[in-house]
């Protein structure tokens, strides 16, 4: 069997399975690669099982073939450790950024290599452009579905090498073009929850992992309104979960987690989703990631987003000489989260990001102690 020019990571899913459609109808040698990422306890589900069944029975609809290959273990160690690390140090990390650049656009794109593909490709909404000798990352044209956000830890080695069939494409496009075709993954139910291991009820699985304790719920001023059950369940701006009801002398508004005081074992809330505790303008990172492999300027103007999903909002990079960025926002942000990614824009173009290490929220005096 000759190598393929092109090796599809199949998730089972239709957006891949659209991504091999379209590569073999337009005349590229590909063939399928089926990942197996998550080898924890499960709980019954059979997700896995059925994510393989309907990969082998795309490739063979399309008549190419499918190779299988399990990173669990590099999964464990390069993904999870950290997923677990991040939310026992009371942040809230996004294993989807993490997963796409230690699995799928490295492991993955090894194991490709190994076969004798020159390209992999995935069903990622998402565009590249090769302009002034480097390559570009690019918004896909469903802005709804776009998944640039989570692939900024991208670099050009990585961009070289990839082909995003999708991103010219809308999600309803996909879907018909895999009815038209007969695929049984037309109809399927996107995948949701954490990247590889899937919906689940969060708190139970994380606490597999994390020995957590019930504490105190403070609000902003340190009066006590109820019992948490584990500082680390809960991000900012989250309002499910907390069981707070009516309380004496409060207004009958919903309350909303605006800090963590993990070394106290404290959550703090507010009432009000717009509450000031949850507000900033400015933000510091951690070392940042550049698509480019430089940032556009020591000093610039662009837009960001702090979270999948989000309207990109205008703001003022700084680049300090440790690779760590300052950003100014031109209006306010609402539960600017440390561990979650920013990611920079320069209109559809991504140029990179960097995790979030702290914010100008009111919630800073809250998560170390000084709000008590």
């Amino acid at each position: 069997m000759s190598a393929p020019d092109t090796i599809v990571g199949m998730s089972g899913g239709v957006d891949s399975s659209v991504a091999a459609l379209l590569l073999r109808d337009a005349g590229v040698d590909v063939a399928g690669l089926f990942m197996q990422n998550w080898a924890g306890e499960d709980d019954g589900d059979c997700r896995a099982q059925d994510d393989r069944r309907d990969a082998v029975a795309v490739s063979g609809r399309l008549g190419i073939p499918i190779h299988f290959r399990d990173f669990s273990q590099e999964y464990l160690d390069g993904v999870f450790a950290h997923f677990l690390a991040e939310y026992a140090a009371g942040r809230t990390p996004n294993p989807d950024v993490l997963c796409n650049r230690e699995i799928k656009f490295k492991h993955f794109l090894d194991a490709s290599r190994a076969l004798g593909a020159d390209w992999i490709a995935t069903g990622h909404y998402a565009r590249t452009a090769r302009r002034d000798g480097h390559w570009q990352l690019l918004r896909a044209v469903d802005g709804s579905k776009d998944q640039s956000y989570f692939l900024h830890q991208l670099g050009q080695a990585q961009l070289a090498a990839t082909r995003f069939p999708l991103g010219h494409l809308l999600k309803s496009e996909v879907r018909r073009i895999a009815m038209e075709a007969g695929l049984p993954t037309a109809a399927k139910k996107d995948s949701t929850g954490i990247c590889f291991i899937g919906e689940r009820d969060f708190r139970q699985f994380l606490g597999r992992y994390l020995p957590t304790q019930p504490g105190e719920i403070r609000d902003p001023g340190g009066h006590v309104l109820g019992e948490h059950t584990g500082v680390c369940y809960f991000t900012l701006g989250q309002r499910e979960g907390l069981q707070l009801g009516g309380i004496r002398g409060r207004e009958q508004a919903a309350w909303y987690v605006v800090g963590k005081d993990v070394a106290r074992n404290i959550l703090y809330v507010d009432q009000g989703s717009d509450s000031a505790w949850l507000q900033s303008t400015d933000l510091q990172s951690e070392v940042a990631h550049w698509i480019g492999g430089h940032p556009p300027a020591g000093r610039f103007s662009c837009a960001a987003q702090t979270r999948y999903r989000q309207r990109a909002e205008p703001c003022e990079v700084a680049v300090r000489d440790d690779g760590t960025l300052a950003v100014r926002f031109v209006r306010s942000q609402r539960a600017v989260t440390p561990g979650q990614s920013l990611v920079l824009y320069d209109g559809d173009v991504c140029l990179g990001g960097a995790v979030i290490a702290s914010t100008n929220a009111p919630v800073a005096y809250a998560r170390s102690g000084q709000a008590a």
